[in-house]
């Protein structure tokens, strides 16, 4: 089976190749090209033109290699799957609306919250049906913790939550793919030791994919993902946490994510309490470090190690 998981991820990273290298000139051809928010910093304005919906090239892929090398598979590896496949179907909603209508955001959040939501909800009651898995979390040090009917709430929490962590890294050249492939790989792994092989093939899948797609993403991007690719990666990854009951570990595993949408959220909240002062230069993180005097190469590599740290920390948890 270990072969077939290196392969999964050696065929998403060539079929990603080959999907970018046909599929990016007809994106710049459809005028399907990034728009950038007035607010972002002013190094960034050479970007709009840029062709988006990324994902596009970057989920057939992965979800073609994690089948071929799973054909056998059962709900563990389907769930995640549709997971990637449906988030990924509301971010291209959103980038569609957002090139239509030429301006930076498509779904109001309020709309894009209330679909993710939704179908937040219908994964959270699929589980909770699931005799293997049933409501409980899994912690460190305490074992399995029975929530009952509030496991619904604790499971639209987490993977809104983290698809939109994910949504929110994706603001630099290469950083939401690299990162992404790095938790994947690490996620591969936590699969293969706590024996669910198949949601090791699509999380390889989806870093040998996310990998492909840094050939074309890094600095300086022929393409971006947009809310296409981002809502489909962290929405693989949160489905794949809760199939392998790891929930807790992809916080470490994933802990930049974690860190960008918590510093979305204490910017939020202190701006309001104290009448407009900020904690950061602005949020999420990336653009911090930005405007502190990183270039956005050494933003990228600094929090890919970080990744990478987290990545092994994790790790350490199921061996």
């Amino acid at each position: 089976m270990i072969e077939r998981i290196v392969l999964a991820a050696i065929l998403a990273a060539v079929l990603t190749l080959l999907f970018c290298r046909w599929g990016i000139p007809l994106l710049a051809r459809s005028h399907v090209a990034q728009r950038i928010r007035e607010e972002a910093p002013t190094q960034h304005r050479g970007k709009a033109g840029t062709p988006t919906m990324g994902g596009l090239l970057l989920i057939p892929p992965a979800a073609i290699a994690a089948v071929l090398a799973t054909p056998q598979a059962g709900w563990r590896l389907l769930l995640p799957l549709l997971a990637m496949v449906a988030y990924g179907a509301v971010g291209a909603l959103d980038d569609a609306l957002a090139i239509r209508y030429r301006r930076n955001l498509g779904l109001r959040a309020r709309e894009r919250l209330a679909v993710q939501g939704i179908l937040a909800t219908c994964l959270a009651v699929y589980v909770m049906r699931r005799p293997e898995l049933g409501t409980a979390l899994i912690l460190p040090g305490l074992g399995p913790v029975q929530l009952g009917w509030a496991y619904v709430v604790v499971a639209i929490l987490y993977v809104v939550g983290f698809t939109n962590a994910v949504n929110l890294t994706d603001g630099l050249d290469g950083l939401a793919a690299g990162t992404v492939a790095i938790a994947s790989g690490a996620y591969a792994v936590v699969a293969v030791k706590t024996g669910w092989p198949e949601v090791a093939a699509l999380a390889a899948a989806v870093a040998g994919a996310c990998a492909g797609f840094v050939w074309f993403n890094a600095y300086p991007a022929a393409v971006f993902m947009g809310d296409t690719g981002s809502n489909a990666l962290g929405a693989a990854l949160a489905g794949m946490a809760i199939v392998t009951q790891t929930e807790w570990l992809l916080l470490v595993i994933g802990l930049v994510f974690v860190l960008e949408a918590a510093s979305v959220l204490l910017q939020v909240v202190y701006f309001k309490a104290t009448g407009g002062r900020r904690i950061f230069r602005m949020s999420p993180l990336h653009h911090h470090f930005e405007l502190s005097g990183w270039t956005e190469t050494q933003t990228v590599t600094r929090l890919w190690i970080i990744g990478i740290f987290a990545a092994l920390l994790g790790l350490t948890f199921v061996f």
